[in-house]
C-alpha cells in the first residue's frame, strides 16, 4: 500500500464530521452535478465540501488547489434494479404529510464509495480501493455516510411546523370544575356546531372555532370566550390522541402551541387521553390539504396537457417543501438581463478565484450556481423513466411525450438547497421551511445581495439589484401657509391597493369582484391625501396635503397588488381582477414628480422643542383599534405604511406580529425627530468603516439600537448620512452627493415581462407560480409581439410548460406581483 500512496500517514489525522458540520455528499456546492452523475461527488474529508469531477467544471480539483486538503471520499449512487420504475408508471405522488418519514433509501439505492488522494494525482485524485477497505477508513466512511447531509438538514423540516410550548400553556391555571358530562362535550356551548370544537383548558368552556379553509364551519365562539374571560389556551377536541398530542392554541400568543402537560390538564375535566381517538383533521393536516388543492392547472381549456419545454433558461426548481415563493422570484430574476449577465458569464471565473474556502457559505458562489443551473440548459431535460439521472454533461431536449405517451414527462428540476439555506440564514422567517410571502422574499433577497456587494467592494453600476431601484418623491404642503417640503425615498417596488367592490355571487355562492384597472390602483397611490400636521411655519396643527410621485423610474418596475381584507380576524386574500392596459404596456409619464418649483417656498425645519410624537391619521387609528390591535402596534404600522391606509397597516401588522420590538416604546421613522445618538455609539459604527454622518443617521433611524443601525447601513449602502447638506440645482430640485437610482428621462413606457400568481386565501399558504414572457434567448418558443397573451412560459416549481393564452389572460388579472421592463 505504501507504493500506492505516500501520504497514508495523514489518514490517521482525519476525523469524522461534527454534529454542527454540513456534509455535502449529495451535490456539488458550486453546481448541480450530484451523486447520481457517473463520476459521482468528491467529499472533502477535512471540511466536507462536495465537489464535482466533470472535465468542464472540476470543482473537486478547484477545491484541492485552494485548500490543499488531500483526501476525499468519492460517492456515487445507483438505483437498484428492483427500484426501477417501468415506463408506464407515474412519477411518485407529491408528498402529502407535514412530518418527514424516513425514506429508507438503502432499499432503493446502492452507494459506491472510494477513498482518493489528490496529492498523488492533482488532476483527478488517485483512487485507493485497498485503503478504502481497511477498518480505520471504513469507520470514517461510515461516519460520513450516516451523518445528516446538507440536503437532509434542509429537508428534514420541510413539512413540519415549528410548534413550541409557551409560558401560557406551561404555567396554565385551571379551575376545579370536575368531570364534564358527555352532553357538555357534544356541541358548542353557544351554538349547535358539533365539529371544530375548542375546549378552554382553564374553565372547560366549549366553543366553536373560526371558519377554516376546506369548508370547516365555525362561528368563532371560542375566540369570543377568550375575549370575555382572557383564558388563554384551548385544545381542539377530535384531534386528541392516546399519546397526548392535540391541536393547542394560545390566544395571547395568537399561534399554535404545545401543551407538554396536556394529559394532566384534561384529567381535570374527566378526560383520559389514553381512551381518546382522533376523529378530526388537525390544523396541520387541514393546511396541507388546503395547499395541495391549490395547484395550477397544467392543461389548456380543451383539457389537453400543456407541453413541457426544455433548454437554456427553461430549467425548473424542485420544491424543497413550501419553497414555491422562492422559486417564483428566482425564476423571474434570472429572466432579466442584468441578473443573467451578472452571474452567468462570470460564474466560471468566480469559481476559480473565490477566496471563500466553503462555497456553500459564499453568496456569489450560490448565485453563480443558480445561474449556471437555470441558464445553461445542462439540467433541463425530461425526467428519466428507468434510471436515477442521465449523464448531465450535455443538455438534452428529448421529446417530452415519451414513447408517444399522452402523459407529459416533466423535469426533475434542480434543488436550490444551498441557496435557500444561505439566503435565509439567521432570518426569523426565511430560515424556516414555512410558506412565505413572495414580495417580502424579493425585498429580503435584494437586501442580502446589496449587502454582499458592499462587502465585496462591487461598484453600484455592477449590482443587478439596482435595476429595481428608483426614487419615490414625497411632497408635503401646509394647507394654510402653502409652504412645502420634499423628500425622496429609495424603493424597489410600488405597492398599490386594489379596491374590492362586490359584483354578485357565482353559482357556488362565491363572491365575485368588479374589475379594477391597474391605472386606477396607481392613481390611488399618486393622488393627494390630507393629514393632520403640526406646521413648523404656522406653529399650529393644520390640515396638510401629502402626495407621492416618481422621482425617477427604474429599469424594471415591480408592482405589488394588495388584495386583502380581515375575515374572522384572519387576513384573507381577495381575487379581485386587475385589468392591465392594452398590450400590457404602462405609460407612467404623468406620474413623474418635479421637485421644488421656483414659485414654492420651503417649509422650515421642525419646531425646536416640539413633541417628537408623530401625528397619526385618526380615522385609520380608529379602524385599527376597533380591530383589537394595541395602540402602540397601530401607531407603528401606520408609520411604516405612510400613515394613511388602514388596510396596508393591517397587512404590515400581520407580517410583523413576531418582531421582538413590536411592543417596544415608539420610535420614529423621521431622522430629524429621532433621539440624539451618543459619541460612543457613533464611534463604534465609525470604527467599522462607516462615516460619522452615516453612523449618526443610522442610529437616529433605528432609535439608537446599534445592531439595527448596522443592518440599516447595509440596507442603505448609498446613503451618505444626514450631515451631507442638500443643495438645489438650477431647476429647483433637491440633490445631494448621493445619487438617486433610476432615471427621470421620458417617455417612461413599460411592458409586462413576468407576473407571479398565487392561489390560496393567504400569502402564507397556497401556491405561487411564475409566468415569464419568452425567457430563453434562442429558444423555440414562438413569440407574437403583437399579442400580449402569447409567448408565455409557466414555471410551476420543476414543471416548465408553454402556457396557453386563455390561462395567461385569466391569471394575469389575478396576479400578486407584476414585473414590467422599461422600453
Amino acid at each position: 500500500m505504501s507504493n500506492q500512496c505516500q501520504h497514508l500517514e495523514d489518514i490517521s489525522k482525519l476525523r469524522g464530521p461534527k454534529l454542527s458540520q454540513s456534509v455535502h455528499r449529495e451535490e456539488c456546492t458550486q453546481c448541480f452535478d450530484n451523486q447520481d452523475h457517473p463520476l459521482g461527488i468528491d467529499v472533502c474529508l477535512t471540511c466536507f465540501n462536495g465537489g464535482c469531477l466533470g472535465a468542464e467544471r472540476h470543482h473537486a480539483r478547484t477545491h484541492f488547489e485552494k485548500s490543499s486538503h488531500s483526501f476525499t471520499l468519492n460517492v456515487r449512487r445507483k438505483l437498484k434494479p428492483s427500484a426501477n420504475r417501468t415506463e408506464d408508471e407515474e412519477p411518485p405522488a407529491k408528498m402529502k404529510k407535514l412530518a418527514i418519514v424516513e425514506d429508507r433509501e438503502e432499499d432503493k439505492y446502492d452507494w459506491i464509495t472510494t477513498l482518493k488522494c489528490w496529492r498523488c494525482d492533482p488532476q483527478g485524485g488517485r483512487e485507493l480501493p485497498k485503503v478504502s477497505s481497511t477498518p480505520e477508513v471504513q469507520s470514517l466512511i461510515k461516519e460520513v455516510m450516516t451523518s445528516l447531509s446538507s440536503a437532509r438538514q434542509s429537508e428534514v423540516k420541510a413539512w413540519e411546523e415549528e410548534i413550541e410550548a409557551c409560558e401560557h400553556s406551561v404555567l396554565l391555571d385551571q379551575y376545579e370544575t370536575g368531570a364534564i358530562p358527555a352532553s357538555g362535550l357534544a356541541h358548542c356551548a353557544k351554538c349547535d356546531l358539533k365539529e371544530n370544537l375548542w375546549l378552554c383548558l382553564t374553565c372547560g368552556s366549549l366553543g366553536c372555532g373560526r371558519q377554516q379553509f376546506g369548508g370547516l364551519g365555525g362561528n368563532g365562539h371560542g375566540l369570543q370566550h377568550y375575549e370575555e374571560t382572557k383564558h388563554p389556551v384551548s385544545v381542539k377536541l377530535g384531534t386528541i390522541t392516546p399519546e397526548g398530542n392535540a391541536d393547542i392554541y394560545c390566544y395571547i400568543c395568537n399561534d399554535a402551541k404545545v401543551d407538554p402537560d396536556l394529559a394532566r390538564h384534561l384529567r381535570n375535566f374527566g378526560i383520559n387521553v389514553e381512551t381518546q381517538t382522533k376523529t378530526e383533521k388537525s390544523m396541520t393536516e387541514l393546511q396541507i390539504e388546503h395547499n395541495l388543492k391549490f395547484d395550477f392547472s397544467l392543461t389548456d381549456e380543451s383539457g389537453n396537457a400543456l407541453e413541457p419545454v426544455f433548454g437554456p433558461g427553461l430549467t425548473g426548481l424542485s420544491n424543497l417543501g413550501n419553497s414555491c415563493y422562492m422559486a417564483s422570484i428566482v425564476q423571474t430574476l434570472f429572466s432579466l438581463d442584468p441578473f443573467r449577465q451578472r452571474y452567468y458569464p462570470t460564474a466560471v471565473q468566480h469559481w476559480e478565484t473565490c477566496t471563500e474556502l466553503l462555497p456553500a457559505n459564499c453568496i456569489e458562489c450560490q448565485m453563480a450556481k443558480l445561474a449556471d443551473g437555470l441558464l445553461s440548459g445542462r439540467y433541463s431535460h425530461p425526467r428519466p423513466m428507468n434510471s436515477v439521472s442521465p449523464d448531465t454533461s450535455e443538455p438534452k431536449t428529448t421529446n417530452p411525450m415519451v414513447h408517444d405517451s399522452p402523459t407529459p414527462v416533466f423535469q426533475e428540476g434542480v434543488r436550490p438547497m444551498g441557496f435557500k439555506a444561505l439566503i435565509g440564514k439567521d432570518h426569523a422567517e426565511f430560515s424556516t421551511m414555512r410558506q412565505q410571502d413572495a414580495e417580502e422574499f424579493l425585498t429580503h433577497l435584494l437586501t442580502v445581495l446589496r449587502r454582499q456587494g458592499k462587502r465585496a467592494g462591487v461598484s453600484e453600476e455592477h449590482l443587478p439589484t439596482e435595476v429595481f431601484a428608483f426614487g419615490m418623491e414625497q411632497r408635503l404642503q401646509c394647507g394654510e401657509c402653502k409652504k412645502v417640503r420634499y423628500r425622496v425615498d429609495e424603493v424597489d417596488s410600488v405597492s398599490v391597493p386594489v379596491p374590492a367592490n362586490e359584483a354578485g355571487k357565482d353559482e357556488e355562492g362565491k363572491t365575485l369582484w368588479e374589475d379594477v384597472p391597474l391605472k386606477e390602483c396607481l392613481d390611488i397611490v399618486m393622488s393627494p391625501e390630507g393629514l393632520e400636521y403640526t406646521c413648523p411655519a404656522c406653529r399650529k396643527k393644520v390640515l396638510a396635503t401629502k402626495q407621492s410621485k416618481f422621482a425617477t423610474f427604474p429599469g424594471v418596475l415591480v408592482v405589488h397588488a394588495r388584495k386583502f381584507q380581515l375575515v374572522n380576524w384572519v387576513p384573507s386574500k381577495l381575487d379581485v381582477p386587475v385589468i392591465l392596459p392594452p398590450s400590457d404596456t404602462l405609460q407612467l409619464d404623468g406620474y413623474l414628480g418635479h421637485g421644488m418649483q421656483h414659485d414654492e417656498e420651503q417649509l422650515p425645519e421642525e419646531i425646536t422643542g416640539a413633541s417628537s410624537q408623530p401625528q397619526f391619521n385618526e380615522a385609520a387609528m380608529a379602524q385599527l383599534e376597533a380591530m383589537g390591535f394595541p395602540i402602540i402596534r397601530c401607531q407603528k404600522s401606520l408609520l411604516a405604511t405612510g400613515n394613511r391606509d388602514p388596510e396596508a397597516a393591517m397587512e404590515w401588522l400581520f407580517a410583523h406580529m413576531d418582531d421582538p420590538d413590536i411592543d417596544a416604546p415608539l420610535g420614529t421613522t423621521s431622522s430629524s425627530a429621532g433621539p440624539e445618538p451618543s459619541a460612543e455609539q457613533i464611534g463604534v459604527l465609525a470604527d467599522m468603516g462607516f462615516t460619522f454622518a452615516q453612523a449618526k443617521k443610522a442610529l437616529r433611524e433605528t432609535g439608537g439600537d446599534a445592531e439595527r443601525a448596522v443592518e440599516w447601513l447595509f440596507s442603505h449602502p448609498d446613503d451618505m448620512g444626514e450631515d451631507a447638506p442638500p443643495t438645489s440645482d438650477a431647476s429647483g430640485s433637491t440633490s445631494t452627493s448621493k445619487k438617486v437610482p433610476g432615471t427621470s428621462q421620458l417617455p417612461a413606457k413599460y411592458r409586462l415581462k413576468a407576473f407571479i400568481s398565487h392561489k390560496g386565501p393567504s400569502v402564507h399558504s397556497g401556491h405561487y407560480v411564475a409566468h415569464i414572457r419568452h425567457p430563453a434567448h434562442g429558444s423555440d418558443i414562438a413569440v407574437d409581439e403583437s399579442d400580449p397573451d402569447e409567448g408565455w412560459v409557466l414555471f410551476n416549481d420543476e414543471k416548465v410548460v408553454k402556457a396557453d393564452r386563455e390561462s395567461v389572460r385569466a391569471l394575469k388579472k389575478l396576479a400578486y406581483l407584476y414585473v414590467f421592463e422599461k422600453l
